[in-house]
């Protein structure tokens, strides 16, 4: 990410304190008093005068005083120009302890499966963070496709089995206009696979159309199974992500939600994965254009239910398209620059597999191009027949 400045108007007196302050009341979680902060600062500065600084910095709102007697606390803003200032000069890459965990804990197994590896990596996520770990998987109709078969399950009903490069299964039933033999669906799922494999189904779907009005007309009939078959309404979930969330049991150890209706209220809305899904949707519109990572923090992210958290989430690409992301939520008293690097280096290697950088660090059974029989979790195709009981003819 390319480095930027903050926007502020402090002096270096005051920019000092105020980072000295939040990240003191991150590790303490306690308000700070002019004191302490003298105590921990390099700057020769008396009490008084800290006091002094103090009070210009709540009247300008980057601190509150939560009582009269106590030191102070950082608000949202006072998070904001923090968080602003480590975006500036930012290394994405973690600590090589975090870096061994992320891959031992993701990579290690050859025969790990997609799935696998992103429930895995929302657990790691939250693991070593102490907050809620939140991954978010490709919708089908933007993963990138490896393999598909499709199986007649009865006449106008047909099984698709699509498999992602990440080693995803998806499973969803079409109901046809017109009934198509199994000869017909072997041949359509030949086609797609020669010709489109490494492409999403979207993709795919602009590029069947394109054909079909270029190709001679004895391949219509080819082009327009293929078309039908992978329509854009593929099931009801072919816009959806999966989401997979771990840690939540994290926020029962912050202070800020000892409150138990605050609480409940904040395990609901983890438990609505659609709302989820929107939430941290809305947050990436802001990385579309810099693939950078997004902290949104108080209230930024306007859901009630979120007010005393922040929200540090980075994408990952198919070329220049957004298709999923990695998320960490807790409170807003969390280490901002640990967590950054942790969601924009899994978000990084996430670009490196699905984009086929000679670097990626997957393993080979995750990385295309591989024959299906290959992909960890593909022994569910070849059970398919079995499993649903089914007839061709």
């Amino acid at each position: 990410m390319g480095k930027r400045r903050p926007v502020h108007g402090l002096d270096e007196r005051s920019h000092e304190l105020l980072l000295a302050l939040v990240r003191l009341h991150i590790a303490t979680g306690e308000p700070i008093g002019s004191r302490t902060l003298s105590k921990q600062t390099g700057q020769k500065l008396s009490p008084a005068s800290i006091r002094n600084i103090m009070a210009d910095l709540e009247e300008q709102g980057y601190l509150t005083q939560p009582h009269t007697s106590a030191g102070r606390v950082p608000t949202d803003r006072g998070y904001r120009y923090y968080v602003d200032t480590l975006l500036a000069d930012f290394d994405a890459r973690p600590s090589r302890t975090d870096e061994e965990i992320i891959q031992r804990s993701l990579f290690s197994d050859p025969t790990v499966t997609g799935e696998d590896v992103l429930a895995r990596a929302s657990h790691v996520l939250s693991n070593l963070s102490s907050h809620v770990g939140i991954v978010l998987s490709p919708p089908l109709s933007r993963d990138i496709l490896q393999h598909i078969e499709f199986i007649r399950l009865e006449a106008r009903r047909v099984l698709v089995v699509a498999v992602s490069r990440t080693g995803l299964v998806r499973n969803f039933v079409v109901r046809l206009d017109e009934d198509l033999s199994p000869s017909e669906l072997e041949r359509t799922a030949n086609y797609i696979v020669e010709n489109f494999a490494g492409r999403s189904l979207a993709d795919i779907r602009v590029e069947l159309l394109k054909r079909m009005s270029e190709e001679k007309h004895l391949y219509d009939r080819l082009l327009r199974n293929a078309l039908v078959l992978c329509n854009r309404d593929l099931g009801n979930g072919a816009t959806e992500s999966d989401v997979y969330v771990d840690g939540t049991v994290n926020m029962l150890d912050a202070p800020e939600f000892a409150d138990a209706a605050r609480m409940r209220a904040l395990f609901r809305m983890f438990e609505e994965k659609g709302r989820l899904v929107k939430i941290i949707n809305a947050c990436l519109a802001q990385a579309e254009t810099t693939r950078g990572i997004v902290v949104q923090i108080g209230m930024e992210h306007h859901v009630p239910g979120l007010r005393d958290c922040a929200i540090v989430t980075a994408p990952y690409h198919y070329r220049h398209d957004s298709v999923g992301s990695f998320t960490v939520v807790g409170p807003m008293r969390m280490k901002y620059g640990r967590v950054m690097r942790l969601v924009g280096y899994m978000a990084k290697m996430f670009d490196q597999l699905l984009n086929d950088a000679p670097s990626s660090p997957f393993p080979p059974a995750l990385v295309g191009p591989q024959p299906v029989g290959s992909l960890a979790g593909q022994i569910e195709i070849v059970n398919l027949s079995s499993r649903y009981n089914l007839v061709g003819g």
